[in-house]
């Protein structure tokens, strides 16, 4: 793990940038059970995706595909990258699309990364 690398408070690493290539990892599709599919896969409470949303859009932030969570190579969420408000909110993909940023995607399935 890099020097850079940030942890939740359940110790899942969850930094989606990485300083050394100038790179933003984005999840390349939506998992099987991606948070912003139809339906309640992940069965959260009720409220729990809007507040997610909510928190990400009101911080600059994104929301951390949960299939990466903790992995070598933790990325925005595909859901979140396509959802209107969040990828207009979000600092980290606003850089992507700029070109301050380069996007890797990750490839869920895999754990692949490709620039």
């Amino acid at each position: 793990m890099t020097s850079s690398a940030t942890y939740s408070s359940d110790g899942l690493r969850h930094d989606v940038a990485d300083p050394a290539t100038w790179s933003v990892r984005i999840c390349a599709r939506r998992c099987g059970t991606c948070i912003f599919r139809p339906g309640n896969l992940m069965r959260l409470e009720e409220g729990r995706v809007a507040e997610m949303i909510a928190n990400a859009i009101a911080e600059e932030g994104h929301i951390v595909g949960h299939a990466t969570l903790g992995t070598e190579a933790p990325a925005i969420c595909a859901g979140f990258a396509a959802h209107r408000n969040g990828s207009a909110a979000s600092l980290a993909l606003r850089l992507a699309r700029t070109g301050v940023l380069r996007t890797a995607w990750v490839h869920v399935d895999s754990g692949k990364v490709e620039s």
